[in-house]
């Protein structure tokens, strides 16, 4: 069973139909009890960064995954989901993360480095470029398009937890992973068979924990 954690601000509908489509057992809810019970969870996200940390920490919900995940227990965020994995953000004053991976999320700068500039945000769908494709996240993926839709991004203090990056201008880890703490910047739910085919794998890897 796959925990889809509501706090409110996640893209619940699709996340939770593309699994439906997989034939992956899921459920979509806040009540930690329950989250705890499941082999692997997923947290969504959409919105602005201090607004979803606020929910968290008021609903417990920050400390709750933190301890899941020292348990061993696979975590995947998307979108927003993935850059609240991360120690901060600057989005709208600096806010604490859920510090599970090092670095701070920072905006698109719309300007290239000769003064052009370019529309912020990151919407629509753009080529993957692989850097750990040994990943058990992107076993038999392709370097395909997949869809984004952001207007910050997540500048890692260690270059090798970005399993794979998109350019718009500057350099977009669109897929991050350490241990048992994965993350997509883009929507897998909305990027046709790339992204479904990561979903399967991250399902694959709860599937293999329960072993």
């Amino acid at each position: 069973m796959i925990g889809i954690i509501d706090y409110g601000m996640g893209n619940l509908y699709s996340v939770s139909k593309a699994l439906e489509r997989m034939n992956y057992q899921y459920i979509v809810t806040n009540d930690k009890n329950k989250l705890h019970e499941c082999k692997g969870l997923i947290l969504p996200g959409v919105g602005a960064f201090r607004d979803a940390m606020t929910i968290l920490n008021e609903t417990d919900l920050t400390s709750f995954i933190q301890n899941e995940v020292a348990s061993g227990k696979p975590l995947l965020g998307i979108c927003l989901g993935m850059q609240l994995l991360f120690d901060e953000s600057e989005e709208n004053g600096l806010t604490t993360g859920l510090q599970l991976l090092k670095g701070r999320i920072v905006r698109i700068p719309g300007v290239t480095k000769s003064g052009d500039t370019y529309k912020v945000p990151h919407m629509g769908w753009n080529k993957l470029k692989f850097h750990h494709p040994e990943s058990p996240l992107l076993s038999n993926v392709e370097e395909g398009h997949v869809y984004f839709v952001h207007s910050y991004y997540a500048v890692p203090e260690d270059a090798e937890v970005v399993l794979a990056s998109s350019t718009y201008d500057v350099e977009v880890p669109a897929v991050v992973g350490k241990g048992n703490v994965y993350g997509t910047q883009f929507h897998p739910e909305k990027s046709s068979d790339i992204g479904l085919a990561i979903l399967k794998n991250f399902a694959a890897i709860v599937e293999g924990r329960g072993e």
